[in-house]
């Protein structure tokens, strides 16, 4: 599989078409055309404003298309990933009731119906056949909606997409659900080398059976399209022969399939067209719109999605992916088109890319600003904008241009991207927002700024933070103040101090001058490294963001009269996580009280519900190591009595792929993991079949 010379921006519009797509479809779903056309007429840009809801949301179809695929990099990115591993990245991710999918019940929801299936034992293909759950359930939509991450890994090669497609779907459906993702997939990596759509179908039946409905409708549809150019008439037809009333539960494959080939044959080549046919036509609006607009901006790169109107400017690059892995829910489209092309390219023996040394916010795409913003307070409204440009950049081709204006006492300009829950996302309708800050105190901010050699006169910068506070209002933190003069450059490193466990919500740069001054200043990217210095407990200031920051992996996570936080698991083992992947070697302490609990403590380099390294109090006469990897492996064991209601300080440190245990300051086991280590990820507390009590945690650099 070779890769093409642009995949690496033709990756970033299909990630961007997809949430685009999903962006318009969202606050209409489910509607029918008739309804679609009564109350809002062809849906041509974004009209979330006109039924009062917002415009970045939680969705399925973005947390699922970007979580399922992380099978691949979990488990070495290796062709031959098996659907059994694609479930167990499921049972990694997912926590039932909470995250990604609609939670609608065994033999309702076809997602959760699998995921049941999957948590009892039943491994995938098996947990989604028809077998196991009947043709109905196995053939909704869902299989199709996920897939198009596995398409982009796939360049040029539409045979590994349809079969990578064949194993994600099969983890929850079966049947013409399969068939309609591999067509899907299929068309989404043969667009990285072809552009006639025509071809692309031709090439995407190739692999499907020819008697299957998907076969036929497609056939159906490309007969319509040549003889009946109106689309609205080709809709009527759908729905005729392919619509809801002859294809049972609550969200069947089969008709909104049909609209997605409806949409890229009559949209003329056009990315606003072929999303207002997909959307207008109605059923999933969101589903069919997200995968019919990851299919055009492959297809016809940003230059597509650029040529109508101004799709990104509302969007900015954001999505949130709500996981077990919460450091990454906060995310934007740059950063995930970079996780897939690293899978692209790993599939195909390359070495993965980092643009400007690794640096989270890079702004290497054109137009991409990866959630910047300006702040618009009173104090700052109408001072900046920000524009992705070309050069002014020491580490790669492009940066991020913060044009200011009218800078004076009083009126300074900050641009920022957020880091957790913003306040506008705190209260989103519709599927739950659980994340962890991906920014933490200890840790050190590094940015690249400079001067243009056109400006008029000096402005002064620095970097800065929000966090949430006394009644979860923003309260600012600042780092040094740095002149710079046209044509000046300066690197900052500034190492965030203590905020009281009050969790950071944006990070960003701040511009102050004199007089009403004006010009420009380029950020050529900005990142953090470093292990964490915080006490995750209850802030002093009070407020209730700072318990969100924790992932709820919990049959009950809260507080109570004598203690911060009182947890509570009746059946399994439960996590309550709090931190990020990119964490290495740290140490983490608390002092846990088990009030009555089959086993509890501490974890490490936690990767989601079913990946980390922990230390635990067990069967109250032993203390263990573990690592939870497809299973759990006894590291270290030692006889260890302990009682219900004493409180025992709990140590946990990982150096390397070295781990040591301690209780009450005395080290008790250690341990060396070579085989498939984790190499990185956050903390949790454990609790299993029981109820526990704890003030706080603390994570610090290793000593």
């Amino acid at each position: 599989m070779a890769i093409p010379h642009d995949y690496a921006e033709r990756v970033y519009a299909g990630v961007l078409g997809k949430i685009i797509g999903v962006y318009l479809g969202r606050p209409f779903e489910g509607w029918t055309y008739d309804h679609i056309m009564a109350e809002l007429g062809e849906i041509n840009y974004y009209v979330h404003e006109r039924l009062n809801k917002p415009l970045i949301v939680t969705d399925d179809d973005i947390s699922g298309t970007f979580t399922f695929l992380r099978a691949l990099p979990d488990y070495g990115n290796r062709r031959d990933v098996t659907a059994a591993q694609i479930g167990q990245t499921w049972l990694n991710y997912l926590i039932e009731g909470r995250t990604v999918l609609w939670w609608g019940d065994l033999g309702n929801s076809t997602e959760h119906t699998a995921y049941l299936r999957l948590k009892s034992g039943i491994p995938a293909p098996d947990s989604g056949s028809i077998r196991t759950n009947g043709k109905i359930v196995a053939e909704q939509i869902g299989a199709q909606i996920f897939i198009d991450g596995w398409g982009m890994v796939s360049p040029g090669d539409p045979e590994l997409a349809a079969d990578l497609a064949r194993r994600a779907a099969s983890v929850s459906h079966d049947g013409e659900a399969i068939y309609g993702a591999q067509v899907v997939a299929a068309i989404e990596a043969q667009a990285f080398v072809e552009s006639d759509i025509n071809n692309l179908l031709d090439t995407a039946v190739t692999f499907i059976p020819r008697d299957s409905v998907i076969y036929r409708l497609i056939h159906d549809i490309r007969d319509w399209h040549a003889e009946e150019k109106d689309w609205h008439k080709a809709r009527e037809w759908i729905a005729a022969h392919y619509g809801y009333d002859k294809y049972g539960g609550n969200c069947h494959m089969v008709p909104n399939h049909a609209l997605i080939i409806l949409g890229i044959l009559y949209g003329d080549d056009d990315f606003q067209k072929s999303l207002m046919i997909a959307n207008t036509a109605g059923w999933d609006t969101d589903c069919n719109s997200g995968n019919v607009g990851c299919i055009m901006g492959i297809k016809n790169g940003l230059a597509g999605i650029d040529a109508g109107p101004d799709w990104r400017g509302p969007v900015r690059d954001r999505l949130f992916i709500p996981t077990a892995d919460g450091g990454r829910c906060l995310t934007n489209a740059v950063t995930e088109a970079y996780h897939i092309i690293n899978v692209g390219r790993a599939l195909a023996g390359l070495e993965p890319v980092s643009p400007k040394g690794g640096a989270r916010f890079h702004f290497e795409f054109p137009g991409a600003v990866q959630g910047f913003g300006a702040e618009d307070s009173v104090e700052c409204r109408g001072t900046v904008t920000v524009a992705n440009v070309a050069g002014h950049s020491r580490k790669g081709e492009r940066s991020l241009a913060l044009h200011y204006k009218h800078l004076a006492p009083g009126r300074a300009a900050r641009v920022a991207t957020p880091t957790f829950i913003p306040p506008e996302a705190t209260n989103l309708p519709g599927y739950g927002l659980m994340a962890s800050p991906s920014l933490y105190p200890g840790q050190i901010v590094r940015a690249g700024l400079s001067a243009d050699t056109q400006n008029a006169s000096a402005v002064s910068c620095n970097l800065y933070i929000r966090h949430y506070g006394a009644n979860d209002q923003l309260v600012s933190q600042r780092g040094p103040l740095v002149v710079l003069k046209p044509g000046d450059s300066h690197e900052f490193a500034w190492q965030i101090g203590d905020l009281g466990s009050q969790p950071i919500a944006e990070v960003g740069v701040e511009l102050s001058g004199q007089g009403g001054a004006h010009g420009t200043v380029y950020l050529d990217y900005l990142t953090w490294d470093g292990a964490p210095s915080a006490v995750l407990g209850k802030p002093e200031t009070g407020g209730n963001l700072w318990r969100r920051a924790w992932v709820d992996g919990m049959d009950k996570f809260g507080g109570a009269r004598d203690t911060v936080y009182r947890i509570r698991q009746n059946y399994g083992l439960g996590l309550a996580i709090q931190g990020c992947r990119e964490w290495t070697d740290y140490e983490v302490s608390a002092a846990i009280r088990p009030d009555m609990v089959k086993a509890t403590g501490l974890a490490v380099r936690v990767q989601g519900m079913r990946r980390y390294y922990a230390f635990l109090l067990v069967d109250r006469n032993k203390a263990r190591l573990v690592k939870c990897l497809d299973g759990n492996t006894v590291l270290a064991e030692k006889e260890f009595p302990w009682e219900f209601f004493d409180t025992y300080e709990m140590t946990l440190k990982v150096v390397g792929n070295k781990l040591e245990a301690s209780i009450n300051g005395k080290v008790l086991l250690r341990a060396e993991d070579t085989n498939r280590p984790l190499t990185g990820g956050g903390v949790a507390l454990v609790c299993e079949e029981g109820c526990i009590s704890t003030d706080s945690m603390t994570v610090r650099p290793a000593q």
